[in-house]
């Protein structure tokens, strides 16, 4: 197979990809699907970042996101609506993040 093959195979892969997950109304790989400050100076702020296949992952992050920044606690959920939910608590709410999303690994 050519090169040219393999990437129409993958162009034609990655539209059915992005068929199946507007289906299943989950967002593809990478998309930040929530961000906000957490406090009024805005050094910390809360990301959701989807994986693709349903599930995401919350970050309390400091500085300069998305360019330089530092994670500070990070937590996988099983679904996007979860992990939206546990960053309003973070960001909205006052929430613990050792709570929340526990010990950053």
């Amino acid at each position: 197979m050519s090169k040219q093959d393999m990437l129409e195979e993958l162009r034609l892969l990655e539209r059915r990809a992005e068929t199946i997950r507007t289906d299943l109304g989950i967002s593809p790989p990478a998309r930040v699907t929530f961000v906000a400050n957490r406090d009024a100076i805005g050094d910390e702020m809360v990301v959701v970042e989807a994986d693709g296949f349903g599930g995401a992952t919350v970050s309390l992050v400091e500085g300069n996101y998305p360019v330089d920044f530092l994670t500070t606690f990070e937590k996988f959920f099983q679904t996007e609506e979860e992990a939206d939910a546990a960053a309003e608590r973070v960001a909205f709410e006052g929430a613990s993040p050792t709570e929340v999303l526990g010990v950053s690994e």
